[in-house]
C-alpha cells in the first residue's frame, strides 16, 4: 500500500488547503495522473499518483487545511502487467486512440477515471465554478487540453431562458425590532489565499520590529519623460521605473536587499535584485518575483510587469515566479485614495515601498516661486533589527533623487 502525501510544492510552504478532489474511493489511476487540487498561500497546485492503481481511502476532506507531511490517500499499487490500460504502442497509436475513443462511446454513464483531464488549475476552478462537470468538455487546445474558452463555451451551451415566474403581491410586513434581530449573519469562508495570507502576515508583523518612514517625491519631470515616450509609440509604465529606481539604490544601501536568518544569526545580502510585486488579485494579494532587475532594460522590466500580472489575475503563475524575492514594492497608487500606509514586510526579506497616489499640489522652488508640482508620497517599512532609521533617510534619499531628476536615472543606465 502506498500512502500519497503532501509534499512540499514550493519555499516555505508549511501547509495547504484541500479544493477538490478528481478521483473517489475504489477509482484506478495511472502515473502522475492529477487526484487532487489544492491551495497554498501563493499558487494552485494539483497533486499526482505516484503509481499506477486504485484509490483504497481518501483520508481527508474537501475545504480542509493540512500541513506538508499528511497523507492524503492509501494507494494500492497495481503491476503494469496487470494494468487494465497499458500505455499505447507508438506504432500502434492509431489503434490504441481508436480502441479507447469506442470504449468511451459505449460507456456514456460511466466516467473513466483512468484518462486523465489536461487542464490547467484556473481552468478547473472556473469550471467548479460555474458547477460545471469539466470531464464533459471536449478539449480544442494541444493533445486535446481543455482551455479557459472551452470551459465558457460550455456554459453558455447550457444557459436556458427562465422561465417566466407569476409573482403575486404581497402584503408588506413591517419589521418588528425583535424580527431585526433575527435574521443571520452574512458569513465568508475564512480558508485558501485568504487564510494564508492572514497568517503570513500576522507572523511577519509578530516577529519583525516594523519601522515605516515617510517622504514626498516631486515626480513631474518623470511624469513628463513618460509623455515624451509615448509621442515616440514607447510606453513604459511608472512601476517600471520605480523598480529601475529602486535597483540603483539597492546597489548603494545593499542592506535593503536582504534575508535575516534568525536561526544562523546571519544576515545574507544578496546580490541579485528579485524584486517582488504587490498584486490584487480576486482571490487576495499575490508577489510575482522579477527577477535580476539590475541587469534588465526598462523595456525588458515593463514587459516581464504586464506578464506577470496579467498570470496573477489568472492564476497561472508558477512557483519560480512567486518565490525568491529580495525585497518588495507596492504601487497603490493607481487605486486612489491613499496618502500613505504602514506596509508589512514579506518575511524574510527586510525592506518594502509603497508608492502612493500622485497628487498637484503648490510648491515653492528654489527661486521661492510658487508653482504646481505632481507630488507622490512613499512608505518605506524596513527591519529595524537588521537596518537603522538613517541608512533608511539615507536609502529613501537616494531614490528620492533618482525619482526627481530623471536625467541621473537615465545616466545610470548608460
Amino acid at each position: 500500500m502506498i500512502e500519497v502525501k503532501l509534499h512540499d510544492i514550493g519555499e516555505g510552504m508549511t501547509q495547504a488547503d484541500i479544493l477538490s478532489f478528481f478521483v473517489k474511493k475504489g477509482d484506478k489511476v495511472k502515473p502522475d495522473e492529477p487526484l487532487v487540487e489544492v491551495q497554498t498561500d501563493k499558487m494552485t497546485a494539483e497533486i499526482p499518483a505516484p503509481n499506477a492503481g486504485v484509490i483504497k481511502e481518501i483520508l481527508v476532506k474537501e475545504g480542509e487545511t493540512i500541513p506538508v507531511g499528511t497523507t492524503l490517500f492509501l494507494l494500492e499499487a497495481q503491476s503494469a502487467g496487470k494494468e487494465s490500460i497499458t500505455t499505447p504502442n507508438p506504432a500502434h497509436t492509431n489503434t490504441s486512440t481508436k480502441t479507447v475513443e469506442t470504449t468511451r462511446e459505449h460507456q456514456p454513464s460511466t466516467k473513466l477515471h483512468s484518462f486523465r483531464i489536461m487542464a490547467a488549475p484556473y481552468t478547473r476552478k472556473i469550471a467548479r465554478d460555474a458547477g460545471v462537470d469539466i470531464e464533459q468538455i471536449e478539449g480544442t487546445g494541444p493533445a486535446g487540453r481543455i482551455t479557459d474558452e472551452d470551459v465558457y463555451r460550455f456554459i453558455e451551451s447550457k444557459k436556458q431562458p427562465a422561465p417566466k415566474v407569476e409573482v403575486k403581491e404581497q402584503p408588506v410586513q413591517t419589521k418588528t425590532e425583535s424580527t431585526k434581530h433575527q435574521e443571520p449573519a452574512t458569513t465568508i469562508p475564512f480558508r485558501g489565499r485568504r487564510k494564508q495570507i492572514g497568517k503570513k502576515m500576522s507572523q511577519s508583523l509578530l516577529t519583525i520590529p516594523h519601522c515605516t518612514h515617510f517622504e514626498e517625491v516631486d515626480v513631474t519631470n518623470i511624469l513628463e519623460l513618460r509623455e515624451i515616450w509615448k509621442k515616440s509609440n514607447q510606453s513604459i509604465s511608472a512601476t517600471a521605473l520605480f523598480l529601475k529606481a529602486i535597483s540603483i539604490a539597492l546597489k548603494d544601501y545593499p542592506i535593503f536587499n536582504a534575508r535575516l536568518n534568525e536561526q544562523e544569526e546571519t544576515i545574507e545580502l544578496v546580490k541579485e535584485h528579485h524584486i517582488g510585486i504587490a498584486t490584487d488579485t480576486e482571490d487576495g494579494l499575490i508577489v510575482p518575483v522579477i527577477r535580476n532587475v539590475e541587469n534588465k532594460s526598462l523595456k525588458e522590466i515593463h514587459a516581464n510587469l504586464k506578464e506577470l500580472t496579467k498570470k496573477a489575475q489568472e492564476n497561472k503563475l508558477s512557483m519560480k515566479e512567486l518565490t525568491g524575492g529580495s525585497f518588495t514594492i507596492s504601487n497603490v497608487g493607481p487605486l486612489g485614495g491613499s496618502i500613505g500606509a504602514t506596509p508589512i514586510i514579506n518575511q524574510p526579506e527586510v525592506g518594502l515601498i509603497s508608492f502612493h497616489k500622485t497628487k498637484k499640489r503648490p510648491v515653492v522652488n528654489e527661486q521661492e516661486e510658487i508653482v504646481i508640482r505632481s507630488i507622490m508620497n512613499i512608505s518605506m517599512s524596513f527591519d529595524h533589527r537588521v537596518a537603522d532609521g538613517a541608512t533608511a533617510v539615507a536609502f529613501t534619499n537616494r531614490l528620492t533623487q533618482l525619482l526627481e531628476e530623471p536625467k541621473l536615472l537615465m545616466l545610470e543606465l548608460v
